[in-house]
C-alpha cells in the first residue's frame, strides 16, 4: 500500500517526475522509425495514427515492431526511473511510479511536439503495467490476443483488455494501483472513441485488412 506522502514538500520531486514521465511518453516511435525507414510520414498511412498497429500498415514489420517496442519501453522506462528516484530520495515509489506512468501515458495520447495528436496507448500502456506489475501487464497481452484471434479486431482486443485490467489488479491484491488502472482504460476508452463507433457501426476494419480511413 502507498505510504502517508507530504505533498507540499514533494511537489517539486513530483512535478519533476511528472514533467520526465511526459517528454518521455510523447517520443513519437512511430513517426520516427517511418521517417527513417523512408516511408514518409506516418500520419499519411492508413489511419493516421502514430502507434505500432498503423506502423503494421507500412508493410515493413521491423518498423512495426521498432514502434511497438519504443512506446512499450518509453512507459517502462518512466515508471522504473520514478521509482527509483523515489526509493533515492525517500519518496514513496508508488506515488512516484504512478505519477509517472499517468504523465508517461498522456505524453503519449497528447504529444506537444505533434500537436496534442498522438497515438491511442495501447503500447506504452502495456509497458506502464509491465512496469508497475508485470503479472497485470502479461495478463492484459493474454486477453488482447484472445480476443484478437476470435474477433480479429485490434481496438476491441484492447478495449477488453482495458476494462479488464482493474479487475486484474484488484484479483492479484494491487488495490493501490486499481484506481490508476481506471484512469488509465478511461483515457484508452476516450482515444478510441472513433473506433467504438466504427465497431458499433460494423465498419471496423480487422486486423491485416487494409484501410483508407485518413
Amino acid at each position: 500500500m502507498p505510504a502517508e506522502i507530504d505533498f507540499a514538500a514533494a511537489a517539486p520531486l513530483l512535478l519533476a517526475v511528472a514533467v520526465l514521465g511526459y517528454l518521455l511518453g510523447s517520443i513519437p516511435f512511430g513517426l520516427l522509425l517511418t521517417r527513417l525507414a523512408g516511408l514518409g510520414d506516418i500520419r499519411d498511412i492508413g489511419s493516421g495514427n502514430i502507434g505500432a498497429t498503423n506502423a503494421l500498415r507500412t508493410g515493413n514489420r521491423w518498423v512495426a515492431a521498432g514502434t511497438l517496442i519504443g512506446d512499450a519501453g518509453k512507459g517502462a522506462v518512466a515508471v522504473l526511473v520514478a521509482a527509483q528516484l523515489g526509493v533515492v530520495t525517500g519518496t514513496d515509489p508508488v506515488w512516484m511510479s504512478a505519477i509517472a506512468a499517468l504523465a508517461a501515458f498522456l505524453g503519449h495520447l497528447y504529444p506537444i511536439w505533434l500537436g496534442f495528436k498522438g497515438g491511442k496507448g495501447i503500447s506504452t500502456f502495456i509497458g506502464v503495467l509491465l512496469a508497475l506489475h508485470w503479472p497485470v501487464g502479461l495478463l492484459f497481452c493474454a486477453t488482447w490476443a484472445l480476443v484478437a484471434a476470435i474477433s480479429r479486431y485490434s481496438s476491441l482486443s484492447a478495449l477488453v483488455g482495458a476494462l479488464l485490467t482493474p479487475i486484474y489488479l484488484a484479483w492479484l491484491d494491487q488495490w493501490h494501483l486499481v484506481g490508476l488502472g481506471v484512469l488509465l482504460a478511461a483515457l484508452i476508452y476516450i482515444a478510441h472513441r472513433d473506433n467504438i463507433r466504427r465497431l458499433l457501426a460494423g465498419t471496423e476494419s480487422r486486423i491485416g485488412q487494409k484501410t483508407s480511413e485518413a
